[in-house]
């Protein structure tokens, strides 16, 4: 059997999970600071920088990579944080991704296919030199 879960900590996970969505990475870097665990998921395995990513945050990204969050961490479908900025075509994510760790070769679809399947030739390009 599971423990209950606190009702507080629930809606503190909640606030975390906002910020990274809106890509508010001063509040970001306090609540890892202070204890939040960089690489927190939710209920589908998407980490903070998942939707940080997916949102085009570029410096919440970073953020949360220089606090220890994994950047090729996928979640629940396989999908990595770099495929999800490539799919909604957030250059500057992808490039701090890239700076950060990220394999654009992991995943499923992996970034490297999801830029292939949209034409994005310079990435194709790009990723083919990983």
């Amino acid at each position: 059997m599971s423990e209950p879960v606190d009702p507080e900590v629930v809606e503190l996970a909640g606030k975390v999970f906002d910020a990274a969505r809106a890509g508010d990475a001063p509040a970001l870097a306090a609540y890892v600071d202070a204890g939040a665990p960089a690489d927190l998921t939710n209920d589908r395995g998407d980490t903070l920088v998942m939707l940080a990513a997916y949102h085009g945050h570029a410096d919440a990204v970073r953020t949360l990579l220089e606090r220890g969050a994994d950047a090729n961490r996928a979640n629940d479908r396989g999908q990595t944080p770099l495929a999800g900025a490539v799919f909604k075509g957030a250059d500057a994510v992808v490039e701090v991704l890239l700076a950060g760790g990220a394999d654009p070769h992991a995943g499923q679809p992996s970034a490297a296919a999801t830029a292939e399947m949209f034409g994005r030739t310079a990435l194709v390009e790009l990723f083919g030199s990983y």
